[in-house]
């Protein structure tokens, strides 16, 4: 996901969006301590699309 995508979205989008995203990593977190992960690179990823999101909402706000 790029920021590009997110910039034209509504902040109510970005919350959906947010909240999706925290879900997916929680999950992800629960399958790294349970060994049912393959690639945990997939958290970072996840990580850096919800600071994407972050950002996004902080710029619409201001």
């Amino acid at each position: 996901m790029k920021f590009i995508e997110l910039k034209d979205k509504e902040i109510s989008e970005l919350q959906k969006m947010l909240i999706e995203k925290k879900s997916e990593l929680f999950e992800l977190r629960l399958k790294l301590k349970t060994m049912q992960l393959n690639n945990p690179s997939q958290i970072a990823i996840i990580r850096k699309d919800i600071a994407r999101i972050n950002t996004a909402i902080s710029a619409k706000k201001d």
